[in-house]
């Protein structure tokens, strides 16, 4: 008897620490749309509205075509790709910033499409798009969704801050790159660029991998 005791209340406990979890992800994720969406609450481009500079010297190494830009935010990589001839769709988890993304692409004479989005939580299309962007958000397990998602002979541009980072500023470490990450993390893409930057005040890694 005291057997069976036991094991209901092991059961019952499990069961309770799966629903606790359960609350907290579904808590956390309209916490994480807050949080970004006050942020983007601004008239003002808190990351600017011109692209980054790894983006900018090399955005004709990406495929023309459908780019998908993840993590998309206020758009500034997004726009500059549309105003070069990509059919840009930006997902983010932020309707503010997508907003913005939009009013950015209308000040620039382009249109993108954009959708709500949350990345902890979705699913890529595979074999849907000629490039993927994704710049200074790190989530690791996109990665192989990522290369899902690019048809064969795209593109995968990743770019964000490496553990070097740290020496400039404090930084969550889960959420920099280790050093050649990148390398590894698409040593079965075919690398078309690289880049670990460090100029003294900030250091990211960046790279461009073609889909075999």
């Amino acid at each position: 008897m005291k057997t069976l005791q036991l094991k209901r209340l092991i059961s019952f406990s499990v069961i309770l620490l799966v629903l606790v979890v359960f609350v907290c992800q579904v808590q956390a994720k309209p916490r994480d749309k807050d949080r970004w969406n006050k942020k983007y609450d601004t008239e003002t481009f808190i990351f600017g509205e011109k692209p980054t500079r790894f983006i900018a010297e090399n955005f004709s190494l990406l495929r023309k075509g459908k780019v998908l830009d993840l993590a998309m935010g206020e758009g500034r990589n997004g726009v500059f790709l549309a105003t070069k001839g990509f059919d840009v769709l930006g997902v983010d988890i932020s309707d503010k910033g997508l907003a913005k993304a939009r009013n950015l692409a209308k000040a620039n004479g382009v249109s993108i499409e954009t959708r709500v989005v949350d990345l902890e939580n979705t699913q890529l299309e595979k074999d849907t798009y000629d490039s993927i962007i994704c710049t200074y958000y790190l989530q690791r397990d996109l990665f192989l969704q990522m290369k899902s998602a690019v048809k064969p002979g795209g593109r995968i541009l990743v770019e964000t801050y490496n553990v070097d980072y740290l020496n400039y500023s404090r930084f969550p470490r889960k959420y920099l790159l280790e050093t050649n990450e990148l390398l590894e993390t698409f040593k079965d893409f075919k690398i078309i660029r690289y880049e670990a930057y460090d100029n003294g005040k900030e250091a990211y890694s960046a790279i461009i991998a073609e889909r075999p």
